[in-house]
């Protein structure tokens, strides 16, 4: 049988109230203790546990607040402090709004995932953690990035060359443009900077050596210097094309440098310390 949402759906606006009431930010399970109390939720609800022996209210509440965070309405970089953001402190669910938001990013995870069976997905979020789902089922960044409109891709380019210390980017949203998406401005020291047009090709296969040859012609009087940035590679023509003796130099930033550059600068993604078990340190105690 199709199952319409997520039981932990029924959290979302308790949750927010629970915070405000906290004074916008408070311990995990500092909040669940707050939605029981205004809620006057029985023990049964409270003490009821997972298949896997944890707490089920509690993670419900923890799925709650991980959809909240995709909508913008909690703070996704306190750990181990929830906190809500300007948005959130001033957002009022009713329970129509709150189905919205779950329809929304279970459509969004489908996408990302070929299309997963809408009850896969709720079902697996329904009985482990938010953290054991991202890390078995965390979407790679190109695969986000695929997953972008053309018009998005070229704007989050665009943030990504501004945190990589770029001034006055600009994308330029003209058709017929030989290629050129934006330009921006590169500051070398105080006293030289050069203009800079770039390119943003969201492929999955190889960039050829005409589409490099197309863009070179189209900014050759205009600026100084072109980057191509695609979540592809480059075919080895292309490459050349880049370098050759004589022309106007272009930067290729293939999809694993892009990925390379977004870690670099934490733009879209957070750091994550992983503990791996040494077990020979543990060897000397099993005797």
């Amino acid at each position: 049988m199709k199952q319409s949402q997520a039981e932990f759906v029924k959290w979302f606006s308790p949750l927010l109230d629970a915070l405000r009431d906290l004074g916008y930010s408070g311990k995990p399970k500092e909040v669940s203790r707050k939605i029981a109390e205004n809620l006057r939720l029985s023990d049964e609800i409270i003490d009821s546990n997972l298949k896997s022996g944890g707490n089920r209210f509690h993670n419900q509440v923890a799925w709650a607040r991980q959809y909240l965070v995709w909508e913008g309405l909690l703070d996704s970089s306190k750990f181990g402090t929830w906190k809500l953001t300007e948005k959130g402190k001033e957002t009022r669910l009713t329970d129509q709004q709150s189905s919205d938001i779950f329809k929304k990013w279970v459509e969004y995870h489908q996408n990302l995932r070929d299309g997963k069976n809408e009850d896969e997905i709720i079902s697996k979020q329904e009985e482990i953690p938010p953290e054991e789902y991202e890390e078995t089922t965390h979407p790679e960044l190109l695969d986000v990035l695929m997953g972008l409109s053309p018009k998005g891709f070229e704007k989050v380019c665009k943030e990504l060359l501004r945190e990589s210390g770029f001034e006055n980017v600009i994308v330029t949203g003209q058709s017929h443009d030989g290629g050129i998406d934006g330009f921006g401005i590169l500051e070398i020291n105080p006293f030289v900077s050069f203009k800079v047009l770039f390119q943003c090709k969201r492929y999955k296969g190889s960039v050829p050596r005409a589409s490099v040859g197309d863009f070179r012609n189209a900014m050759i009087g205009r600026a100084e210097k072109g980057i191509i940035m695609t979540t592809g590679t480059f075919s080895n023509e292309a490459i050349k094309e880049a370098s050759r003796e004589g022309a106007p130099q272009i930067e290729l930033v293939d999809g694993e440098k892009l990925v390379q550059m977004f870690e670099r600068v934490e733009l879209g993604v957070t750091p994550k310390t992983v503990y791996v078990v040494d077990l020979n340190y543990f060897e000397k105690y099993k005797e």
